[in-house]
């Protein structure tokens, strides 16, 4: 199904092409379509999807959209399925993380991350989490992997929790306040900048 790059794709037409595939967990990463061009879709920065200048309110839909989603090399994200590669526009992250949960085996500590729309998410070296500091500002942006490029942006509230945990490291260079979580450390900030 070979599109113009330029021509914007219909919402239809991603659902018919949807059709052809199996309810669940698409393998996304295998299918390897042709780009077909543009989606007048958004995902703004508070986590809500846009279609043509409206919101999408069902959440079944957005779910279906999230579990096609792909991150490219190119930095771009695309809704894809065994045909088409559509690219869409993201303001700031693919997911927000709205709560958070922490177990511990063994005085081993494990954080577990939620999605808004329902993922959960252990934090670790597979899904890892990095946190982007205004310099200027030192205000943190947070984010984990959710899976393959996508990423969700940690709430206020939960990066608020996660600061609880903290622990302070000390390296060559300085110290650093950080969360252990599957017997790995992932940095809160610059290093040092606690300490401001």
């Amino acid at each position: 199904m070979e599109k113009d790059s330029n021509q914007n794709i219909s919402l239809q037409d991603l659902m018919i092409a949807l059709n052809d595939t199996d309810n669940g967990n698409y393998p996304v990463d295998s299918w390897n379509p042709d780009y077909c061009g543009e989606m007048d879709m958004i995902i703004k920065s508070d986590g809500t999807w846009w279609h043509e200048g409206s919101q999408i309110k069902r959440h079944k839909l957005i779910k279906l959209f999230a579990s096609i989603l792909r991150k490219e090399s190119d930095g771009e994200t695309y809704l894809v399925t065994p045909v088409e590669k559509i690219k869409i526009l993201v303001e700031r992250s693919h997911f927000l993380i709205i709560d958070m949960s922490i177990e511990v085996e063994k005085q081993r500590q494990k954080i577990f991350f939620k999605t808004n729309l329902g993922e959960m998410i252990k934090l670790s070296s597979t899904n890892p989490l990095r946190v982007e500091t205004n310099l200027s500002t030192m205000e943190p942006s947070p984010y984990v992997i959710v899976r393959g490029g996508l990423e969700g942006l940690l709430s206020r509230s939960v990066f608020y929790a996660l600061v609880d945990l903290a622990s302070e490291v000390q390296f060559d260079n300085g110290n650093q306040l950080g969360v252990w979580s599957c017997g790995s450390f992932f940095p809160l900030g610059p290093i040092n900048a606690h300490l401001i």
